[in-house]
């Protein structure tokens, strides 16, 4: 016992309880034995009077959670049982009344009994029932009243909502308690018609396509066909809400249905692809890909003006479209200015097992509200078929009681909703959109419904679900069920229904549009802008990226900045302000870091924008960067920030440096999406060690390197991996170079291995000045970064560009030329140096840009060395690494009498050796393999001697 008398079952443990009690209900054997003894106790029925420890703590628990005093005991007399009672009763609906609502259309596992929500629980009788109570907006004998609670939070819709903030709790309350029950979404008739409308065309489409394309795959919407009218009655509410623009993903159960009766899409074109007719382009450079991944845009009217809709492309990995909507919404937001992130709304559609089961899930949400990523909120629309692919079984499904319990590490609401209640569904539309415009935070429509035929509509699913399809076959369908009551209404007269399915099904024997608010304009005036970048070609001429020199002095300056009395750290101070003063003077030359941050500055400087992300980008993660400073002087836990590149003119670009959570997948895929609505926005992604890509593999295959052939969608995402052998093992020193290669074709994105602080500089900026946008990949390096032979004078920065090779000035018609990138050039030329008469016959290039294959830069290079022995010169071992990827480039520019080898390390499963002693052996045998054998000193004399005489005879 606590003072006052108190136990641990009182009402400031209302919270610990709760959650216990949840655990308990989902799992008993998840919580504690002597806890799980106790709630089995309770829940065999309860044998104490209304005042036992836990009834007290719901007691209590619903005066808290009311705003009222925490009350350990009522004294004798002051009220009655029932009104007691009644306050644990109503926190009780409000905190369990999602577990046994109406939410599903199939009747085979029954409504589950919570013992919290009946009168027994707290000790009432018979007599107690009759008893006159009011509790808020609850009055009327206590039966009355509980009836009031099953209508309100056990009907067609289930809400959780209880563990958000007390403020948003509230809100939520009025909004489902005002009015009480159903009259809380009594519709108008305008709205009802509406409704079947959108109910008629959702099923009318679905048969429509079965009978014309019997047996194609469709992964149509039957079971799920309020998904429609949700959609339609978000996005007309959104339009009068401050909604200009809506952005959908979803994966490809319910596309079709969505492209023809929201986006507008003419079914002739629908039918089209059906056929085999349609193509995206005659490009043969442009593969396409299947209908149901393909997107789409439109212009449709709202009661609060036009609205912009696009449907993302996407690939069958099923969530991970939901962080590129995200990335999308982020850009538009930016490029309209929208602080409040009111203006463009995200809508994320999601299937109950995939919502569940995908980690990128969970990513997305997490990303949801930090300062870097955050859209506002999302509308989350879950399409429940309860059976995913094959499995119906919850157990074997996921480990929570529902698909969206995810919702809560977004501290997101969710509303649990029969899909067989069109009203309902649309108040829960309703209810959506005011929370996310008020709240700016994601929310969860979990639409259950079923799903008609199999998953591809060639799949048996009656083979591993009987008894579940024994029910389907049963269902008359969701708009069946509302004709009729709406004809026992009066909205309907007799064979009106009838006549609504008639008038859709001739539209689409025409092949029309089907939605009534599409305005066709030929370029939408709300679309993004990517004229400027299509129908360009590769090859176009090179564009000027040098910088005048008293401009790079200016900005470069303007970097080392730092307001007055902010302290930064002494070691930046000394290693990187004062050098980089001197560095913008010209008075030593440029390392890696600074090229970059000039690289960023200028193109800031011209109106670009630029967005860096990554894990620890701000300073950069080999401590290079520098680009966000901390205050040391701060005394907010927050520390004070400051970055020079959102601070050198009045009107630059939009700057965003974000040092992400430890995220890859939702992450990359979000920068990709921001990338594909923002041209103008140089947008990269950095990896904290380049092979940490692998965690975003998807993306990298399904939208960054293929993209473009799919969809014909355009993307300047930059992707920054570091990548050096350095011994730091095999998850440190790799980015995987072979894979982006392995990527390459039909010149879809460039991968490059810099080797200068002038060559990142003119890479980047290229990357905006020229007039396309293709993915690059950029392998940076990690030692490099602050090797002195990798550093450039600025006037290389003033009067260079990019150098996709860099030949050997010093060597002439070399016997053996060792062709390498990045690091290793420089291991290989100082080895060199070290012997200058050993290797005098060997040259050196540099090949910066892998891919496109620079083929006559580099044939030129080589021909200046005739008869020589090519060396291809790479870190990582054969099978892995650019060799195989470009040794067939390599054959194809040979010179005459030219041939091809190569070192390397030797072939390997893993990427490097974890031992510092076998990497350094390693790494000598490569430098030594690519130099070969020394020049005897004999021979050197011979030639020397040669040469004395061919100069006196000249």
């Amino acid at each position: 016992m606590t003072q006052q008398g108190q136990t641990m079952m009182w009402g400031g443990n209302a919270a610990f309880i709760e959650e216990l009690y949840e655990q308990y209900l989902n799992d008993p054997q998840s919580v504690s034995g002597d806890w799980r003894a106790y709630f089995d106790d309770i829940r065999g029925g309860v044998k104490e009077t209304a005042h036992s420890a836990v009834q007290q703590a719901f007691y209590d628990l619903g005066t808290r959670r009311r705003g009222g005093p925490v009350v350990v005991q009522q004294p004798a007399g002051q009220h009655s049982g029932a009104q007691q009672a009644l306050a644990a009763l109503v926190t009780a609906y409000r905190v369990y009344g999602h577990i046994s609502a109406r939410t599903n259309p199939l009747k085979m596992r029954g409504i589950p009994v919570v013992p919290e929500l009946t009168p027994e629980f707290y000790g009432l009788t018979e007599a107690d029932l009759n008893t006159q109570v009011e509790d808020g907006p609850y009055r009327g004998t206590l039966r009355e009243v509980i009836e009031q609670l099953k209508d309100t939070y056990c009907g067609t819709i289930g809400f959780e909502y209880n563990y958000l903030p007390a403020n948003e709790r509230a809100w939520f309350q009025e909004q489902i308690e005002r009015g009480l029950g159903k009259s809380r979404h009594t519709c108008s008739t305008e709205d009802r018609l509406r409704l079947m409308q959108k109910l008629t065309a959702a099923e009318g489409l679905e048969l429509y396509l079965k009978n014309k394309y019997p047996g194609v795959k469709r992964f149509g919407l039957e079971g799920g066909e309020s998904f429609i009218p949700l959609l339609d009655r978000i996005i007309q509410k959104a339009g009068t809400m401050g909604v200009h623009e809506v952005v959908i993903g979803m994966a490809h159960r319910g596309r079709l249905n969505t492209l023809v009766n929201i986006f507008g899409k003419p079914t002739s074109v629908l039918f089209d692809e059906f056929d085999g007719k349609a193509r995206i382009s005659d490009n043969p450079d442009v593969a396409g890909d299947v209908k149901y991944h393909m997107g789409y845009s439109s212009d449709i009217s709202t009661p609060g003006g036009a609205m912009h809709l696009a449907l993302a492309f996407n690939p069958s990995h099923l969530e991970i479209v939901a962080p590129v909507v995200h990335g999308s919404v982020r850009a538009r937001q930016d490029r309209r200015g929208d602080t409040e992130r009111q203006e463009v709304l995200p809508i994320t559609v999601h299937g109950d097992a995939a919502v569940s089961g995908q980690g990128v899930v969970m990513e997305t949400l997490n990303i949801s509200r930090l300062r870097g990523f955050t859209t506002g909120g999302a509308i989350r629309i879950v399409i429940n078929n309860q059976i995913g692919f094959t499995i119906s079984d919850p157990r074997d499904t996921r480990s929570s009681r529902y698909c969206t319990d995810v919702a809560k590490i977004g501290n997101a609401p969710v509303l649990h909703v029969n899909g067989d209640d069109p009203e309902a569904v649309a108040f829960c539309g309703d209810l959506a959109i005011a929370y996310r415009q008020k709240f700016g935070k994601d929310i969860f429509i979990d639409l259950i419904g079923f799903r008609r035929n199999g998953h591809n509509e060639s799949d048996e699913p009656r083979m591993t679900q009987p008894i579940m399809y024994r029910e389907i076959d049963q269902h008359p369908g969701t708009r069946a069920l509302y004709a009729q009551e709406l004809e026992k209404m009066g909205v309907l007269s007799a064979g009106q229904a009838d006549e609504m399915v008639n008038r859709y099904r001739d539209r689409l024997d025409r092949g029309e549009t089907v939605v009534e608010e599409i305005e066709n304009l030929a370029q939408s005036k709300l679309a993004v802008d990517w004229s400027e970048y299509t129908g360009t070609h590769w090859k176009d001429d090179e564009v000027a990226t040098g910088v005048p020199r008293e401009k790079l002095e200016e900005l470069g300056l303007k970097l080392v900045q730092v307001p007055e009395g902010f302290k930064v750290h002494r070691t930046i101070d000394r290693t990187v302000i004062k050098p980089r003063t001197a560095m913008a003077r010209g008075e030593q030359p440029l390392d890696w870091g600074m090229g970059e941050m000039l690289a960023y500055a200028t193109l800031l400087d011209e109106g670009y924008g630029v967005r860096l992300v990554g894990q620890d980008s701000g300073r950069g993660t080999f401590v290079h960067r520098h680009a966000v400073l901390h205050d040391q002087n701060a005394e907010n836990p927050f520390s004070e920030e400051y970055m020079s590149l959102a601070h050198l003119r009045e009107g630059q670009g939009h700057v965003e440096v974000i040092d992400s959570t430890l995220s890859e997948e939702a992450v990359l895929a979000f920068e990709y999406g921001y990338s594909t609505s923002e041209p103008k926005a140089l947008v990269a992604w950095e990896a904290q060690f380049g092979d940490f890509a692998n965690g975003a593999q998807a993306v990298i295959d399904q939208f960054i390197s293929a993209g473009e052939s799919k969809w014909q969608r355009l993307s300047g995402l930059t992707l920054l991996l570091p990548h050096g052998y350095e011994g730091a093992g095999p998850e440190h020193s790799s980015a995987r170079l072979e894979r982006y290669l392995q990527l390459c074709a039909q010149q879809n994105m460039q991968v490059v291995v810099p080797s200068s602080a002038a060559q990142i500089f003119h890479l980047l900026r290229r990357q905006m000045l020229r007039p396309y946008r293709k993915p690059l990949i950029v392998m940076t390096p990690k030692s490099l970064l602050r090797n002195k032979l990798a550093m450039s004078p600025i006037t290389e920065l003033a009067e260079g560009t990019f150098q996709e090779v860099i030949g050997d000035r010093d060597v002439q018609n070399a016997r053996r030329v060792v062709v390498s990138s990045g690091k290793l050039h420089w291991e290989l030329f100082e080895a060199r140096e070290a012997d200058k008469e050993g290797y005098a016959g060997t040259a050196l290039i540099r090949l910066e840009q892998l891919y496109p294959f620079p083929a006559e830069e580099l044939r030129a290079e080589l021909a200046r060395h005739p008869g020589a022995q090519v060396v291809w010169a790479q870190e990582e071992p054969e099978n892995q690494g650019a060799w195989l990827m470009v040794w067939e480039d390599l054959e194809k520019i040979l010179a005459e009498g030219q041939t091809l080898t190569h070192a390397s390390r030797p072939r390997s499963a893993s990427t490097a050796a974890g031992y510092a002693s076998v990497h350094a052996k390693e790494q000598a045998k490569v430098i030594a393999d690519a130099l070969g054998e020394k020049i005897k000193p004999e021979i050197i004399a011979e030639e020397k001697a040669e040469a004395q005489v061919a100069q006196q005879q000249g």
